[in-house]
């Protein structure tokens, strides 16, 4: 089995050769997503060679070992290989071909190659997409949904998805939630909304837990959000990261999206007719209606379960950086708007 790399001084033609057939002779390499996301480093390799491509993408465990920590306890690298290994030539979503991968053991380290998607259109999650951008990506999300809908478990069972209701989750994110809200809480105002929330938001994990894992369910990506969303020249989804593909209700992915993807002014005028949307195309896809009908129950939990993106995320990040400190300020918001608007404080209990 080839060697995964520590870093990327250790990615060398011979063992690109190696891991992926291709004979390639040189490269070299550039960092990209600073300030996108922090589970993983990202690079950009420029390849030489005969008929090999001219780049492609390489991803490595993160450079922060507080990111590592939640990718290792949460198998987030292991699914991402399992997900090029499994998944990838069924998702009716494009997505980018894979070169080659491997997680380590204990999960702490791993590489991915795969095709590089940087030649289409990208939307900067801060400034928030356009609202026919979000329904194209809302029909293609029900798609997904429907393709894989009752069919969840056993992707479960190989390592390529991780239920909702894992016993892991209540383990580590009542942990990481609490020293990300510190350190959030330090160096931003995120507003009343969220300043009442946070510090309730563990005691309620369990039962929101409960609730997005309960059947229907379906594989759902787990991180459906502008940043990991190109669009091709036809208008059509270019989906990225699947470190968080797992079992759970379909609302999940969508309260997501819909919260966290759009300008607040621009998800409040439009979150019903999105979500409304989002059920016709489960219809279209052969889902029945009896297996809809609770649906905005699951969304209200899951835009409140949706907190602990930003929070959890900023222990990796570097909130002088100003793209970082933007993102977790913008998205800490944006849950304050849609907890505000869809009286989410009432399911946190007493």
């Amino acid at each position: 089995m080839p060697t995964i790399p520590a870093t990327i001084e250790d990615v060398t033609a011979e063992w690109l050769t190696e891991v992926t057939g291709l004979a390639v002779t040189a490269l070299s390499s550039e960092v990209i997503g600073v300030g996108i996301g922090v589970s993983s480093a990202v690079y950009r390799l420029t390849l030489s060679g005969d008929d090999v491509p001219d780049t492609l993408i390489l991803k490595l465990a993160a450079t922060d070992a507080a990111a590592v920590f939640t990718c290792t306890m949460l198998q987030m690298y292991s699914r991402e290989v399992k997900f090029f290994d499994e998944l990838v030539n069924r998702s009716p979503i494009n997505v980018p071909a894979g070169f080659g991968g491997q997680s380590s053991e204990d999960g702490s380290s791993y590489f991915l190659l795969m095709e590089d998607m940087g030649g289409h259109r990208i939307i900067d999650q801060v400034v928030g997409m356009e609202i026919a951008d979000a329904e194209q990506a809302v029909d293609e999300l029900a798609g997904w949904h429907g393709k894989f809908w009752g069919d969840a478990d056993r992707f479960v069972q190989t390592g390529a998805a991780v239920s909702l209701a894992d016993p892991i989750y209540t383990a580590v994110l009542p942990v990481v939630f609490a020293e990300g809200w510190e350190k959030v809480s330090a160096a931003m105002d995120v507003g009343p909304v969220i300043s009442r929330v946070a510090p309730r938001w563990a005691a309620a994990l369990p039962a929101m837990l409960t609730a997005l894992s309960t059947a229907p369910t379906t594989v759902v990506h787990g991180d459906y959000r502008a940043d990991n969303i190109f669009f091709d020249a036809d208008g059509r989804v270019v989906l990225l990261d699947f470190q968080l593909t797992g079992l759970g209700t379909g609302a999940y992915d969508l309260a997501y999206f819909v919260t966290q993807s759009l300008l607040p002014d621009v998800a409040a005028a439009n979150e019903r007719a999105l979500f409304d949307r989002y059920v016709a195309g489960l219809h279209a896809a052969g889902v029945s209606e009896g297996e809809t009908a609770g649906l905005w129950e699951n969304y209200r939990v899951a835009a409140l379960f949706c907190l602990v993106y930003p929070i959890v995320a900023a222990r990796g990040m570097d909130l002088d950086d100003p793209r970082q400190f933007a993102l977790v300020d913008t998205m800490s918001r944006r849950c304050g708007r849609v907890i505000e608007e869809l009286g989410l404080e009432d399911l946190l209990g007493d």
